[in-house]
């Protein structure tokens, strides 16, 4: 099964707001965390904000990526860019 692929303005329209999928990427993969309370808001403890990449952000935080593995896996994160 080929991944998904979502392009980041695809991302950026999944933030939580409005009913809207609350959506973001990590290291290349799109994750679905719409089910997660503490993303109800569309953003985690309130700095990281649904619909955009937040690898940089999450090498940072106090706990590992493995927590990633609790969530859906919806894509790949891809070029917006038609060549």
């Amino acid at each position: 099964m080929t991944d998904r692929i979502i392009t980041l303005d695809e991302l950026a329209t999944a933030d939580g707001k409005d009913r809207r999928p609350v959506w973001f990427a990590y290291a290349g993969v799109v994750y679905d965390a719409s089910n997660s309370r503490h993303w109800r808001t569309g953003r985690h403890f309130v700095r990281h904000p649904a619909g955009t990449d937040l690898t940089g952000a999450l090498q940072r935080a106090p706990h590992s990526a493995a927590l990633l593995k609790r969530l859906p896996r919806i894509g790949v994160l891809g070029d917006d860019r038609s060549d």
